[in-house]
């Protein structure tokens, strides 16, 4: 996969929580800090993102997006 961010953290889902319209995904990245993204449920959806998956954290401009391979 390739992106334009360069600011990019590998980490593990540890929660995720979604609303009706939002989803909030937390990434323990080396503990014990946690980032917290809040993306749309389909995002979380299309990613098929399930607690224990390894993803990417990628952080551009005010924004936190998730990636997985």
């Amino acid at each position: 996969m390739k992106v334009s961010a360069r600011n990019m953290i590998s980490g593990k889902v540890v929660t995720v929580d979604k609303g009706a319209v939002a989803a909030v995904v937390k990434v323990e990245v080396k503990r014990p800090h946690i980032l917290t993204a809040m993306i749309t449920k389909e995002a979380v959806e299309d990613l098929n993102l399930r607690k224990g998956d390894v993803v990417s954290v990628m952080i551009k401009s005010t924004e936190v997006m998730i990636a997985k391979e």
